[in-house]
């Protein structure tokens, strides 16, 4: 369709359905991917329980009770909702005036946080310095929340220090830790178990089940990592 990339539809599981743009971490698409929850967030179809954005797809979990009760055909719910979403994809989305914020993050990278910067650094054949740096020096987009509450997926990682996840995830990373798995880059918002290469430590807290914003970051956000030193990060 004009203005609009192509897309597929894919049912998820019986009461829920995807939208997929592509496979691949695209800014361009992933600002598809907002804009179009953006849209369902401010006027949802009937029987639209979430919208949950992603890289560069979206699922829509949805009552089929209400979904279908008003559908005078022998259509599912199903292929109603897939109506719906091929209707809003008509045309193009605006996308220019999304929500979005740009934090400034405090993180650590003190080896006692920064767990696996010397084995990145070593096997990238530059100093910790050079990495802490690099890391640093970019603005990286949120483009997804997801596997804890508030884990930020963001990107790109520069070349330089993009790292596969580790062969041996750890049984406990510690929350706040600051990690990187390929091109991408995150915070761990509670500890857990997790295979990222864990560079530093933010103090900053990324989930609050107390706050009205359960989480810190959210799609769309811009993130700037900047370097603090343990007795910066010890009187947060």
């Amino acid at each position: 369709m004009p203005g609009q990339p192509a897309y597929t539809i894919f049912p998820l599981g019986d009461s829920a359905l995807t939208v997929e743009f592509c496979n691949s971490i695209d800014e361009a698409i992933n600002q598809q991917v907002l804009a179009l929850y953006h849209s369902l967030q401010e006027s949802p179809p009937a029987g639209m329980i979430e919208a949950v954005p992603a890289y560069s797809s979206i699922s829509i979990y949805y009552d089929m009770m209400t979904t279908a009760k008003n559908n005078t055909g022998l259509k599912t719910a199903y292929e109603i909702m897939t109506g719906i979403m091929k209707k809003r994809l008509e045309g193009p989305l605006p996308n220019n005036n999304l929500p979005s914020s740009l934090l400034k993050m405090p993180v650590c990278y003190d080896p006692e946080f920064a767990l696996d910067i010397e084995e990145l650094a070593a096997a990238k054949n530059i100093s910790t310095s050079e990495v802490i740096q690099i890391h640093t020096s970019k603005l990286y987009t949120v483009y997804m929340l997801g596997f804890l509450p508030g884990f930020s997926y963001m990107g790109k990682v520069d070349d330089e220090i993009a790292m596969p996840r580790k062969i041996n995830p750890r049984q406990r990373v510690e929350a706040g830790s600051v990690g990187i798995a390929g091109y991408q880059t995150g915070i761990y918002p509670l500890a857990s178990p997790g295979g990222w290469q864990i560079i530093g430590r933010t103090p900053a807290k990324l989930f609050n089940p107390e706050n009205k914003e359960l989480t810190l970051l959210k799609p769309g956000d811009k993130v700037q990592f900047y370097s603090i030193s343990k007795d910066e990060f010890n009187s947060y």
